[in-house]
């Protein structure tokens, strides 16, 4: 065994057997759930702010973060997944298992993964993402379906498949999306992916058709920008249908059926399902509001259904226009960790938490347009509501705008991984 593989295995097996210490003084343990913008923002900012004094551990099944800002990108042909891709050994001071939670036990604090080991908390932080509703389309649950009719809405693999798809579409062909009714993951990702493919097929299949159909009334996020772009840059490439709530797929003809018996194939079929907190969170009972999000308390992010743990990201039912972004996601898991710290040491939390949220479209390979607010507590309503007169809307979409993204980019991958 490796030198560097010995100290993670002592390290891993400190934490599991219960014993991790300082001079023989136990060091209080935060095991976070996830690895996401939420979950790694988290464990890295609990790691710094309690300056070590805090043991903190990192569960996450996937081998690499793979960010889905940007992932649109992918199927657009201006990025490739390996841009998106970075290693969790960027994380410092913080021990990474990769593996998965099966179960949470509330009562003795403690989490069985998938391996058989058992973990001990003080403070448990939960970000899950979220998982597919696939029971509301039927077809989707038959053998193959979800192989041959992508979500891609969880960057990787998915992401790559479709772009394939894309390719191997002839000109003239027409490419489906369903968006599901809000909320869901990134109010304006549906919305930016139609303007990525429209872009390539501009390009690429001039011949071809984008038609998004929308289970919701309208465009939910950016409704102007997006369709002044579509009129002025993709005028005859994109078709958007609102009010066309998905309700069955069948896979093997490529065909989507609305809520009102509406038929439509295409040669490509991308089906956004509808969302909930992810698995472990529902099974878990913290997914309290509807039994699909989880409800927390915004000045710690602590659940409202069971002590000692703290959901974030896009798992919680969010205050009064709160997106699920990823930006926000970062912001939830920045006021939980000083909370957590805060906690562990006795002190109160902070009563005044704020958090901001920027969210960058990419409508060409270049061009970007953006919305942005600040949300900010107010203690006789107990939630967030967003600060008057605060963030705002792109006038238009620009290339310096698209370098304002990169930056972002690059700047919240180094705040989420170090």
């Amino acid at each position: 065994m490796k030198r560097r593989q010995f100290i993670q295995a002592a390290g891993a097996s400190a934490v599991l057997a219960g014993c991790a210490s300082i001079g023989g003084v136990a060091k209080p343990q935060v095991v976070v759930v996830g690895g996401g913008y939420g979950g790694a923002t988290a464990a890295r900012y609990v790691r710094m702010w309690s300056e070590g004094a805090i043991d903190v551990t990192l569960v996450e099944p996937n081998a690499s973060f793979i960010s889905c800002p940007l992932s649109n990108l992918v199927l657009g042909g201006s990025k490739q997944i390996a841009d998106l891709t970075m290693s969790y050994d960027r994380m410092q001071g913080i021990r990474v298992l990769r593996d998965t939670v099966t179960s949470i036990d509330t009562t003795k604090r403690t989490l069985a993964l998938a391996d058989g080991a058992t973990l001990s908390y003080d403070r448990l932080i939960v970000s899950p993402g979220v998982d597919f509703m696939w029971d509301q389309l039927p077809g989707m649950l038959k053998p193959g379906a979800q192989d041959a009719v992508l979500h891609a809405w969880k960057a990787g693999a998915q992401t790559v498949a479709l772009r394939a798809q894309l390719e191997a579409m002839p000109d003239g062909g027409v490419y489906a999306m369903t968006i599901p009714p809000a909320p869901y993951r990134c109010p304006p990702g549906p919305y930016e992916r139609a303007s990525q493919i429209a872009f390539y097929f501009s390009r690429a299949k001039p011949k071809s058709k984008v038609l998004i159909l929308d289970a919701n009334d309208d465009v939910v996020s950016k409704g102007p920008l997006f369709k002044k772009v579509w009129k002025e840059r993709y005028g005859g490439i994109i078709e958007y249908r609102p009010s066309f709530r998905a309700t069955d797929v069948d896979a093997s003809s490529r065909t989507v059926v609305s809520e009102l018996g509406d038929k439509v194939q295409a040669n490509v079929l991308n089906v956004i399902p509808p969302q909930r907190a992810g698995v472990i969170a529902v099974q878990t009972g913290l997914a309290n509001a509807n039994g699909r999000w989880c409800s927390v308390d915004f000045l710690t992010f602590e659940s409202t259904q069971v002590k000692n743990i703290h959901v974030l990201g896009d798992a919680i039912q969010v205050s009064p226009l709160m997106p699920k972004s990823a930006h926000m996601a970062n912001q939830h898991a920045k006021v939980c960790a000083a909370a957590v710290v805060d906690l562990l040491a006795g002190r109160a939390p902070d009563a005044h938490p704020m958090l901001t949220n920027t969210c960058y479209s990419f409508v060409s390979d270049k061009d970007v347009i953006h919305v942005a607010s600040v949300h900010a507590y107010d203690a006789e309503k107990k939630t967030l509501l967003v600060v008057s007169g605060s963030g705002g809307v792109s006038a238009g979409p620009s290339a310096l705008e698209g370098e304002y993204a990169m930056n972002w980019a690059r700047n919240i991958w180094t705040d989420t991984l170090g």
